[in-house]
This record gives structure tokens, sequence and C-alpha cells, in this order.
């Protein structure tokens, strides 16, 4: 049998409550006004003092760090603070948002304030406005983060005196035409009273719920008609606060004895969705949700709607959505004898419309796709490339990372090359520049090692993008190179722009120097067959926007720890810069606050205690990054095994990066030592089977993982050590 929530308000009189009436404070609509006691009022204004609340935030999406629980009505200071010094150590955006439609609270504050480490005031905002007596709901708006919410109960005085501790008694009655079995027929009629002892602040709300719908601020009687068994709950608070406990009652509607045919079919709703819509569908600003529902039997009562997954909003005009983002709303219609129509739901799209404005609070859109030669059971011959494409249609794409078999995440500038010989997982994830940050993906890629017969030059292709002008012009060319080999694998990509030298490709290639370029490329497998160069010729016009963005500088910091975490022996700082404008002018470190220095490769420090790297970039235009600064700590060790040791940042052989950390043995000695390139070895077979050796002794110490090992065994594989 279908559930039937069909309610009508009817017109009359609060039972019981007489006094001061409370309008609005604001234009927009709050719950009905309830009573206060005059001397209630007297003290609020006595004592409605200007104070200052303050909500902090960090790295959590479920709750705020702080945030208070009660105030006083008043003028009152609000600040929110995202900050690094409140926790926040992933530049991770939030709201402070105060709800405006949720029935039950106040809404007589609009405050939507955006708050991140990183913004102009580092995290930390101030807003003024005036309280009023009630309960507010506020939350965080960002997409995600929606369990980050909570109440702030405001009294109408500010303490001392006589405060006032005890909650109102709140009262329920049913009354209506009752049969046989004290059921209700046709409908039942709920009242319900509210009183504050002598002496307490007075009557602030009234609530009530119907068989567990949400909470309806309390103005007058309710009449129930929908048959079947209905149950009512009710609460009261104060103006000082205090709430009632919660009442509840529960009663019985049955079918009235009226004549006629009796109505035992449900309405039948639709809705309609309008506004601009763009070329993929998406609504631009916004969109108007309009309903419309008939019944041929006793009539249309009443009309709802959710938008908000379990909150049902009575619907009286079309609804306007103007959130960007996906929505899904749902719908359903009751007629007067109690039938309610199946739900219904329409999902639609808004995206930001051209005024500007309105925050940025969708993630961005990532996705991955690979490459390379593959034999019959999909394996990857020799190498696999990955590239990572991101979209952002709000405040555009900031970063795209990538993390490649749990190394760590890495800056994603270019296709990602897969040689190790094994199965590999790479993830990925993208920024926007409001900070929103997508879901990780992940893509599972097999490679297999190359026939080392391969005589067959590898395949090379060329993709051109970018804007362009009327004309054909290119406003910035991006070029994208890529090669595959189904033998030994892809040794390297080249590149020559415009007759000049001949450069290793790392990552995609753009052009913004105007005028006519052509740009050749060639490919080298694993085996030294060296494709045919080909050439891609395009244009580049004059008009190139200033450059006006400082550029993007990060530091690591690499050698062995102990237990403690402090660096053994010696640490490593690796800063890297980039800048798609002008490009990168100069970096510079400053080593535990002392002079600045151009930096030319890693800073090595090996003193004993904790130290300082502070470093900085600037483009050739001159824009410069803000400072930022890594602190570590080095201890020295009681033997060292290898004094002038490799201290490379990663374990490089023969040329061939495994990307695995060059970490120290505890005693002085990095893997790069135990591995010995430089060595004397009898053959290639003969290095191999040392690698794997000193790798297994490395891997039981617990220096390294299996997984390393494999990388590190790979890429000597590929080396031309020991070899004639």
């Amino acid at each position: 049998m279908d559930r039937r929530s069909a309610r009508r308000v009817m017109v009359g009189v609060l039972a019981g409550l007489t006094a001061v009436t409370v309008a609005p404070a604001a234009a927009s609509a709050a719950p009905a006004a309830v009573p206060v006691t005059a001397r209630a009022a007297e003290r609020a204004a006595e004592q409605a003092a200007e104070q200052t609340l303050v909500w902090t935030a960090d790295n959590s999406v479920t709750d705020y760090k702080s945030a208070p629980a009660t105030a006083v009505a008043g003028e009152t200071t609000i600040v929110f603070e995202n900050s690094t010094a409140t926790g926040n150590t992933i530049a991770m955006p939030h709201t402070l948002t105060f709800d405006t439609s949720t029935p039950g609270y106040n809404h007589d504050v609009a405050l939507n304030i955006l708050a991140n480490p990183f913004d102009a005031n580092q995290g930390r905002h101030e807003a003024t406005v005036t309280l009023t007596p009630g309960t507010y709901l506020y939350f965080c708006s960002i997409p995600g983060h929606g369990q980050m919410r909570g109440e702030l109960v405001v009294t109408g005085e500010g303490g001392g005196g006589d405060e006032d501790t005890t909650a109102p008694e709140v009262t329920a009655e049913v009354t209506g035409e009752q049969d046989g079995d004290g059921a209700y027929v046709g409908s039942a009629t709920v009242a319900l009273t509210a009183t504050d002892e002598e002496g307490g602040s007075g009557v602030a709300s009234v609530e009530y719920a119907l068989d567990g719908g949400g909470w309806t601020a309390y103005g007058e009687p309710v009449v129930v008609d929908a048959p079947g068994e209905h149950t009512l709950t009710y609460r009261a608070t104060d103006t000082a606060g205090n709430a009632s406990e919660t009442g509840s009652t529960t009663f019985t509607v049955v079918e009235g004895g009226g004549g006629g045919e009796e109505d035992t079919t449900a309405p039948e709703v639709t809705a309609e969705v309008s506004g601009e819509r763009d070329a993929d569908g998406a609504y631009v600003g916004s969109a108007t949700l309009a309903l419309t529902a008939t019944d041929e039997g006793s009539g249309v009562a009443s009309i709802e709607y959710d938008a908000h997954g379990g909150h049902w909003m009575p619907y009286t005009e079309p609804v306007v959505f103007s959130e960007p983002g996906e929505h899904t709303v749902s719908y359903r219609a009751t007629d007067e004898a109690g039938n309610v129509s199946e739900t219904g739901s329409t999902t639609f799209t808004v995206v930001e419309g051209g005024g500007g404005g309105e925050e940025d609070t969708t993630a961005p859109e990532v996705t991955a796709e690979v490459s390379g030669q593959q034999d019959a059971s999909g394996a990857y011959v020799g190498s696999a490339a990955v590239t990572v494409t991101a979209a952002d249609e709000g405040s555009g794409v900031a970063s795209v990372e990538y993390d490649l078999d749990g190394a760590g995440w890495q800056p994603y500038t270019g296709a990602v090359v897969i040689d190790g010989p094994g199965e590999h997982t790479l993830s990925y994830r993208a920024t926007d520049e409001a900070g929103n940050v997508s879901e990780d993906g992940s893509v599972t890629v097999t490679v297999v090692a190359a026939d080392p017969g391969d005589t067959e030059a590898p395949s090379v292709s060329a993709r051109l993008t970018g804007a362009r002008n009327a004309a054909g012009e290119y406003l910035t060319a991006t070029v994208q190179l890529s090669a595959s080999d189904g033998d030994s694998g892809v040794e390297k990509v080249e590149f020559q722009l415009d007759g000049g030298a001949w450069t290793r490709y790392a990552n995609k290639i753009t052009v913004t120097a105007a005028g006519e370029h052509v740009l050749a490329y060639r490919a080298t497998d694993v085996a030294g067959n060296v494709s045919a160069p080909q050439t891609l010729a395009f244009a580049v016009a004059s008009r190139v926007p200033a450059d006006t963005t400082a550029p993007e500088v990060t530091a690591a910091v690499g050698g062995s720890r102990n237990g403690d975490g402090a660096f053994v022996g010696r640490a490593s700082v690796q800063v890297t810069a980039t800048d798609a404008g002008s490009g990168v002018g100069t970096v510079e470190v400053q080593v535990d606050g002392g002079a600045w220095q151009r930096y030319a490769a890693p800073v090595v420090l090996v003193g004993d205690g904790d130290h300082t790297v502070a470093y900085r970039a600037t483009d050739v235009a001159g824009n410069a990054s803000r400072t930022r600064s890594v602190t570590f700590t080095v201890v020295t060790l009681a033997r060292d095994a290898c004094p002038g040791s490799d201290v490379r940042p990663t374990v490089v052989i023969g040329g061939h990066d495994s990307t695995v950390e060059n970490k120290d043995d505890g005693e002085g000695c990095t893997v790069n030592d135990h591995i010995a390139e430089g060595g004397d070895h009898a053959s290639h077979r003969a290095f191999l089977q040392h690698v794997k050796a000193v790798t297994s002794d490395l891997t039981r110490g617990k220096v390294i993982s299996w997984a390393e090992r494999r990388r590190i065994v790979a890429a000597a594989t590929l080396s031309d050590v020991g070899r004639s």
C-alpha cells in the first residue's frame, strides 16, 4: 500500500502563545514569527553587544576544526580561518555558508566565505552580520564536503542576572471526529501549545515533523487527512537557547463517509527544465524547473520536490538552480484523497555563465590514454607511454600529477614512458586554480622485454594542438610526440625546431615565437635503429599575451633516513621550477639563513643538526615566485664506509633512470655506490649478476623494496655497462 502524506495547513491562531511578535530581520523568507516576552526583549536589547565568533578548518572534509555553539543576538564579527596555522597543509579550500532555505532555521544572514591558505588573506576572512534569536544552520558548500555542517544557537541575552536555564514546555492536542476504534474519520487536527515558565526568556520557536519528515516551523494547527497511521513529533526552544525534549503523538486517519465514488487513482506529475543551453546541452548560468500535476478525481492537493536527497520541499512556483554542477531533482504529487504519485526525477547540468563572479567548486576532469606496441596477450613490448589529459570549465587546470608504482606524486609535464619489464600502475589526478582536486584515476599496464634481434626502426608520430585565429595561425602551438616499437622498444624520441640542434623529447613542445616554423622529429629504439626524420610545418601568430604569472617552484629532500626521520650522513635538496609563460629565468637557494645563491645542482648538506633551505624563482619576464623553504635534520654517521659516495637523487645506471630513490644504507654508502656502474665488469652479463646480488642484499636489509629492486635490475638490463 502506497504511503500517503498529504498535509493541509488551516488558517488559525496559535493557541496559548500571546506576546510581542518579532519580524524577520531581512527581506528573505523566514519561519513564522514566534512570541517573545517583553522582559526577554528588554534584556536582549540591553545585553546585545558586539561579539566575535570564530570558525576554523584544516585538512578534514567532514568537520570544521572548531566552531562556536552559541551566541548572543546583535551585531557580530564572523571570523573564518582556513590556513596553515589552523592545520590546512594541502591547500584545501573550504567555505563557511549560512543556510537560507531549510525550514526550521533562521534565514536572515546570507553569508558565504570561501577561504584557502594561499588566497590573498592567507585563509583568514572576516564579515560583520546581525544575528537574531533562534538557530542558524551552517555548512561547507564545496562538493564532497557536505558533512561539514553544524548549528549555531543564538539567545536574546548575554547572561548574568536571571539567566534562563529551564527549557519550555510543549504539548499536543489531537481533535476530530473519531470512529468506534478511535481512528479519526476524514482528518485529524493537531494543535501545539508551548509555554516558558514565569521569569523565563520566552518561547523563541515551535517546530514539528510529520511521519519522519523534516522539521517545520509551527504557525497554526496541522490538519492531516491522508488515511493511515501517522506520528507527529514536536519541540520548542526559548530565546535563551534552551530546547525542550522532543515529544510525539500517534494517531490513525481513515477515509470519510462522503458520497460519490472513492478516488483511488494517484495524480500525474511532469517536469520541464528551461534555460539557455550550450553545445553540450548544459544550462548556462541557471536552469528553471517547472512542475505540473493533474488529477481527474479529487484534485491535486500538493506538489513536492527534493533537490538535496531526503529533503522534500513544497512546490509553489518554478525553482531556479544557479549553482554550477549536475543536479538531480525528484518530484511527486498528492491528491485530495491522499493518493500519492510515483516519484519522478530529472537530471540536468548547470555551467558558469559569462558574467563571472561565481566561485568555482567543480573539480577538473582528468583522463589517461596508453599507447605503444602490444603483443598478442595485450602486453606492451619494450615500453608503454601514458598520456594524461585534464580539462576544467571553471577556473582552469592548475596542475596535473602522476604516481608510478607508488613511488610518490610527481608533476606531469608530458607522456610518461614506462619501459621496465613487469606490471605497472600509474595513478593520476588534477587540481584547478580554485583548489578543487579531482578523484584519483589509474591505469595498469604490463611491459615485456623486446626482442634483442630488432632491426626495424620505431614508428613516430606528432600531434599539433592549440587555439588558432581566423587566418589559421596558432596563438600558441603545442606539439606532442609519441613513438612505438614492436621489438626492442623505444629508447628515445628527438626533435629539431627550425633547423636547430636535435633535442631529446621529454614533454610537450610549446612554441610561442611568431612566424613560420618547421619541426622535425625521429625516434630510436633500444637496438639502436633510428627512424627517418619526419617534419611538421605550422605558423604562430604575432600577438602573444604578456606573461604576468610567476613561476611555480618546488623542492624535494632526498637521502637515507633513520627511525626518527633524520637524514643519515647527508641530505640532498633538489629544486624544480616551471613557467608556462616566458620561461624560468633564475632559481636561487639560501642555506641556513646565509646569502642567496644561484641554484645549478642539488644542494647537499652533511653538517650535523637542523637545516633550512629557502628557495625562489624568477621567470624571463621578471615575475618572482613566493619564497618557500624546507626544514630537516641531518645526523652524522658513526662510520662512513663510502667517503665521496655517489649522491645523485635517484639510481641511474648507464644513463637509464630507474626512478628509485638513491638511499643510504646507514653506513654512508648509497645504492649507486653498491651498483658500482663504473667498476671493472667482465661482461654485461657479469654486471647484471652483480646488480642482482647487491640489490638482493639491499632488499633483505630493507634499504629498498622488491618492487624497487625490479626497477633497478630493469635499468641495468637496458644499460651498456660491461658491453665490449
